[in-house]
């Protein structure tokens, strides 16, 4: 499954040529779509929801953080360069021609997306949402499938209306969002507060939970940050998967609780959503042959209850 977001490709180019990003033509990043859905592309985050009336709620309403969205950003800065509408918007159909002619799925992104708690749920986030919306009828009316784009920042009470909001207006698209990071203040630690978020969302309706690692807002990721990033998602969607009352995910916890109980730490290591990082803790923690772990030693719960329960039921 391979996924690109053409506005990248399209910015690059076009200030290679030009000079400037608000240089573009509608022809260099319909030419980009174009490539990119023929290289075999299998969807695109396409920022089509931005329009004139996005834009104005956004200046009307204000905002603390403006645009984060790294694409919103080259769409907004052209459509306020040039006074003139998103071309993405304006000629959307185009778009859905090529993604049928070609089957690539479209994912609306979500260029207004709030970048810290204080613009959350406001007008603009709000305004885009119902454009997806239509755009995603749209799409339906020429085949073409679509994924729609969630915040961002969001305070964890506002996260379960965010994902109402969007599965009524979207009329129960697939929704993936990008966290959500429920505070603003722990860089170096946002791989889990957007696994707090993710798991609300998923919980609440969210389909599909973009990972974030712990690097986010502070550089590039390197491998470490990415896979610290993944297995903190992959927590918080099990979570969520439990919580939905999805049968294997209660058969994956029932399994670990009963190694547990009999202290097979083999299992319980294999088991493991990360078992390079808890082989890794077991070894360097305990001795190898410790039947215990070093939390409790001779003092185990598990051990002396066990023992105990054992003794009762062979007299009883």
């Amino acid at each position: 499954m391979v996924g690109t977001v053409p506005m990248y490709q399209v910015t690059v180019e076009t200030i290679k040529k030009r000079g400037a990003v608000v240089e573009m033509t509608k022809e260099d990043i319909f030419d980009v779509i174009r490539q990119q859905a023929a290289d075999g592309a299998d969807f695109m985050t396409i920022h089509c929801g931005i329009n004139k009336n996005v834009l104005k709620a956004l200046i009307d309403e204000g905002r603390v953080m403006d645009v984060v969205s790294r694409g919103g950003s080259f769409i907004t800065g052209w459509m306020l360069h040039n006074d003139a509408e998103n071309p993405l918007y304006e000629y959307y159909d185009e778009i859905l021609d090529i993604c049928a002619e070609y089957d690539v799925t479209i994912s609306l992104g979500d260029g207004l997306r709030p970048g810290c708690i204080a613009d959350a749920t406001d007008r603009a986030q709000i305004q885009e949402l119902l454009n997806l919306g239509e755009l995603t009828q749209r799409a339906w009316d020429k085949g073409v499938q679509v994924m729609v784009e969630g915040p961002g920042h969001v305070p964890y009470n506002q996260i379960a209306a965010n994902m109402q909001l969007q599965k009524r207006l979207c009329h129960g698209a697939p929704f993936y969002v990008l966290g959500p990071l429920v505070t603003d203040v722990a860089p170096g630690y946002d791989h889990i507060t957007s696994a707090i978020g993710g798991t609300l969302a998923a919980v609440s309706g969210a389909n599909f939970l973009c990972y974030v690692p712990p690097a986010e807002h502070l550089g590039l990721p390197d491998l470490n940050d990415v896979r610290e990033g993944v297995i903190a998602t992959r927590i918080a969607a099990h979570a969520a998967d439990l919580a939905n009352g999805n049968k294997q995910a209660w058969e994956w916890d029932l399994k670990m609780a009963r190694a547990r109980k009999v202290l097979d730490w083999p299992a319980q290591l294999d088991l493991a959503i990360d078992p390079v990082k808890a082989k890794e803790y077991r070894c360097r923690k305990n001795k190898s042959d410790d039947e215990a772990c070093s939390m409790c030693g001779d003092y185990c719960a598990v051990k002396i209850v066990g023992q105990y329960l054992e003794e009762h039921m062979r007299k009883h």
